[in-house]
């Protein structure tokens, strides 16, 4: 999974990149905008309110730990608007990471991060710079 962040008067410009690599993030920016995407992926708990997460009669937000996929994800999405920072989620996958509706024991989160360990690319695969936080 990749998180790209722009400003949201230019969604054409991408002024930051980072991965989710199995249980890290790997920040890919230029220097004004490395800070920012350090902040918004610094390794504290996020707030989210997601009925999904809780358990069965209970209400309000949950915490989510940071080290995993569904964590990275929430860190992008409500973090980079107090950066002043769009983004959007870019899913990384093969050939071999595909649906399988026979599967559809495992929930969808759990199978979207199966899907992410069994075809995340190996760190600066690239070729490009990264710094893991």
């Amino acid at each position: 999974m990749r998180a790209e962040f722009y400003r949201p008067d230019g969604p054409d410009k991408v002024v930051g990149r980072a991965r989710w690599n199995r249980s890290r993030v790997e920040v890919d920016g230029g220097d004004e905008d490395r800070p920012a995407l350090a902040r918004i992926f610094r390794p504290s708990p996020v707030v989210v309110d997601d009925p999904s997460l809780r358990s069965f009669g209970t209400s309000g937000p949950t915490l989510l730990q940071p080290g995993s996929l569904r964590w990275f994800q929430e860190a992008a999405l409500s973090r980079a608007h107090e950066e002043g920072l769009a983004v959007r989620l870019v899913p990384e996958g093969g050939p071999g990471a595909g649906f399988d509706p026979a599967g559809s024991y495992r929930p969808f989160d759990e199978q979207w991060e199966r899907s992410g360990r069994v075809s995340a690319p190996p760190a600066g695969a690239d070729g490009s710079a990264t710094a893991s936080l």
